[in-house]
């Protein structure tokens, strides 16, 4: 069975930090790419950042691009968001997501999210 679980969300003051985790299991976590996407009250599902499986450039958004990093630990199944100089806009739910394109189909596999509210 195939489980992503976040973790690390909570209530931030602007230009504060915090770390999300996602574990991962029910799947070869070190053949996907996992990336983490927020979504926002009243707006769509955004993008945050992606790694790939194996090594590889990372890729963000460029609303958050100098301020999140992604990365990765395969042996303990778990990609990590740290996020710094937070911003009320960063206030989101953020879901993790794992990803492979196979020969014949994509595999998606999404967590049920970590609420970020970044206020004073």
């Amino acid at each position: 069975q195939v489980q992503l679980v976040e973790s690390g969300g909570g209530l931030v003051q602007p230009g504060g930090s915090l770390r999300l985790s996602c574990a991962a299991s029910g799947f070869t976590f070190s053949s996907y790419a996992m990336s983490w996407y927020r979504q926002a009250p009243g707006k769509e599902r955004e993008l945050v950042a992606t790694i790939p499986s194996r090594g590889g450039s990372t890729n963000y958004a460029g609303s958050v691009q100098g301020r999140f990093t992604i990365s990765r630990a395969d042996a303990q199944n778990t990609v990590y968001l740290q996020m710094n100089s937070l911003k009320p806009e960063d206030t989101a739910v953020y879901y993790c997501n794992a990803m492979r394109a196979g020969w014949t189909r994509r595999y998606d596999y999404w967590g049920q999210g970590t609420q970020v509210t970044v206020s004073s």
